[in-house]
């Protein structure tokens, strides 16, 4: 029997897989953690990328609602105007009342379009804050 005792002792499956298991679980919940992590910021940069292209859309309209009715009520008042009074015999302040309200109602629609536009949406990433959110407090709550 002594060479029973000077044999090394064999490990049990158990006694193997316990501290090993144990590192495999905490690595797999930081590599699950990390991966969520990952997740989440993706969602984040796809969100603000959305929100980001109808902000682009919505100012597009408004700048172009600007530049109409600046440049059409520099060229378009002069020449109206002056058709009004010569071929209607309207006043010239007559003429520029009615040649000016059409360009302001015409740039006043255009600006509404743009204000629809933009309260649409929100700029916020109001998903991916929601779902953080959620995941930090289903983290928080005690396991059962």
């Amino acid at each position: 029997m002594a060479g029973i005792d000077n044999a090394p002792i064999a490990q049990t499956p158990a006694a193997t897989e316990s501290p090993g298991s144990v590192t495999t679980l905490i690595s797999g919940i930081l590599n699950d953690f990390q991966k969520l992590g990952k997740q989440q910021i993706d969602m984040l940069k796809s969100e603000f990328q959305e929100d980001l292209r109808r902000t682009k859309r919505a100012t597009e309209f408004g700048g172009l609602g600007i530049v109409g009715m600046t440049v059409g009520g520099l060229a378009l008042v002069a020449c109206l105007v002056f058709v009004l009074h010569e071929q209607f015999q309207i006043t010239m302040w007559a003429s520029c009342l009615i040649i000016g309200g059409l360009l302001t109602g015409a740039g006043v629609a255009l600006g509404l379009t743009a204000r629809n536009l933009f309260e649409s949406f929100n700029p916020l990433p109001d998903k991916t804050f929601n779902a953080l959110q959620e995941n930090l407090t289903w983290k928080t709550q005690p396991q059962v």
